[in-house]
């Protein structure tokens, strides 16, 4: 049985989330997730350097076979876009000194690929990752942004390990119809 791991990173200057997702065969598990947080870093440039260190401890601890990564979504302020983007770039730099494969999904691309819709907010896709995963609760964390993160793995699994099946399906509906003993709704 094959085997791989897809390691997820949110970007951020203050707290950058990380997520680590196991594949076994067909079936993707959490490692790990949690979050770097820098906010008490002052020096801007202090901060890259903690995100390479402890990005590039993560890779020497876990061993990804790969990295999806959150591409930097477009705002109106540029200054805030620059020091993301910074900081995408600080995460993929400790992984290709790791030669790690790097791939890079949209928010939407992710937000689609767990739940069905591009603008679903981050609980919709924590609580998805939780089902999908079975996660427990004392697992979850407080910081969305680590759930960003393994939802990032969560989305290169389904892009580029989807499980092999003879189902097809045309629709989501489609797939709710045919797989009733996988779909889980609160209340009904």
């Amino acid at each position: 049985m094959t085997e791989k791991i897809i390691m997820g990173i949110d970007p951020g200057t203050n707290v950058m989330g990380y997520g680590l997702l196991k594949v076994r065969g067909n079936k993707p598990a959490m490692m790990a997730m949690g979050v770097i947080d820098i906010r008490k870093i002052h020096d801007p440039y202090l901060r890259l350097g903690k995100i390479f260190e402890r990005v590039t401890s993560l890779i020497d601890e876990f061993l990804p076979d790969e990295m999806a990564i959150e591409a930097p979504f477009f705002g109106k302020n540029i200054q805030s876009m620059l020091k993301l983007g910074r900081a995408q770039g600080v995460a993929i730099a400790a992984a290709i000194h790791h030669d790690v494969p790097i791939h890079e999904y949209a928010p939407m691309k992710i937000k689609m690929a767990l739940t069905g819709q591009g603008l679903a907010s981050k609980e919709q896709v924590a609580g998805m990752l939780k089902r999908l995963l079975n996660i427990k609760d004392e697992d979850m964390t407080p910081f969305m942004d680590a759930t960003d993160a393994l939802a990032a793995a969560y989305c290169h699994f389904m892009q580029d390990g989807t499980p092999v099946t003879d189902k097809k399906y045309s629709s989501w509906k489609d797939f709710t119809i045919k797989n009733k003993d996988r779909i889980r709704c609160n209340g009904l």
